[in-house]
């Protein structure tokens, strides 16, 4: 990659960062004045702590991406197009979770604007960005559709400790800019996944346990969206097991708990304290330790996702599987029996 485009994403990056943090201490007398989360039986805290600080990640992740692509002058108009669409359904989601932070929405209104979301980045991506050729594309986009929405669903189901959105999304927005680096991204998810990289650090002190600020549904919604669309991109360009790869965390918590709640005939769409790190926590694990471990686990996440692009071949995709797979299921099997006293 050109040193240009090398400075442009530096740009980006401290850019996002810098609006973030700003816009939050900005917002900060008004959040804690409108916006605190106050304590229940599913908290994970005891005293009530403004949320609501996503909505300057996402605004910063957006703006700095905005810009880089515009110094950068390389996106086509499909490209352009794709990061509209992107925009629009992301600032939808924002405002979707602001308004859910506020006064709960109905289950069924939020599925149908999330839908609606996922709906217009996908109806706006390239028609020959393909995952799985061999399927007929409307059953692919189907699959998609089902995909995305569960995306941005289960990074809000995984926010609910402090730091625990910075440990999933820092390492594998890096990695995904790691291999934009090394040319398997176009500039715009490239420039994007800088953009959200800069924008979480800028959070991150603010969300530091103990928490000063949440990011809450205005953050986690849209934080899911784009991650879903990095990744899709990742799937698209030819690396299915890297983005299988770098969301694998997640992946597992979220299916493994729904499906212990299904099993269990409890109303899976209700909010709980089932996830695996917040049985850790009521299993004597603290905060930062289950942070750390989640951090350094998608690090490792990362890790092997490079090593599947950089040496494509199956054996090598199904083995780094393999060992990604183990390994979360190590960090889950330690989550769930909790610290020996």
């Amino acid at each position: 990659m050109a040193s240009a485009e090398n400075g442009i994403l530096a740009i980006v990056a401290i850019l996002a960062a810098l609006l973030s943090a700003g816009l939050i201490i900005v917002l900060m007398p008004w959040l804690k004045a409108y916006a605190l989360a106050r304590p229940n039986a599913r908290s994970s805290h005891y005293e009530p702590t403004p949320q609501g600080g996503g909505a300057a990640v996402i605004v910063a992740t957006l703006l700095a991406a905005w810009v880089g692509i515009s110094l950068a002058d390389t996106a086509g108009a499909a490209a352009q197009r794709d990061l509209l669409a992107l925009t629009i359904a992301a600032l939808a989601l924002t405002a979707t979770g602001a308004v859910d932070d506020i006064r709960p929405l109905a289950v069924g209104l939020r599925l149908a604007l999330q839908c609606a979301a996922v709906g217009l980045v996908l109806a706006c991506s390239p028609a020959e960005a393909r995952i799985i050729p061999e399927l007929p594309w409307w059953t692919e986009r189907a699959g998609l559709l089902l995909g995305g929405v569960w995306f941005v669903n289960l990074t809000n189901f995984m926010d609910g400790i402090d730091w625990m959105t910075v440990a999933e999304a820092v390492p594998v927005a890096a990695a995904i800019v790691l291999l934009g680096l090394i040319g398997v991204l176009p500039m715009p998810p490239l420039t994007v996944a800088v953009a959200l990289f800069g924008a979480i650090i800028g959070f991150a002190p603010f969300n530091k346990p103990v928490a000063r600020l949440f990011l809450g549904d205005v953050g986690s919604l849209p934080i899911g969206l784009l991650l879903a669309w990095l990744l899709f991109h990742v799937a698209a360009s030819g690396h299915l097991a890297a983005a299988i790869l770098l969301p694998l965390y997640y992946l597992a918590d979220t299916a493994l708990t729904l499906l212990r709640r299904g099993l269990a005939c409890e109303p899976i769409w209700q909010a709980h304290r089932s996830h695996f790190y917040q049985r850790a926590t009521d299993g004597g694990f603290s905060v930062n330790a289950i942070v750390l471990r989640v951090f350094l686990l998608n690090l490792a996440l990362g890790a092997l996702a490079v090593i599947t692009v950089l040496r494509p071949h199956g054996s090598v995709s199904a083995a780094g599987l393999g060992v990604g797979a183990a390994l979360v299921g190590m960090l889950l099997e330690s989550f769930a029996r909790g610290r020996k006293v």
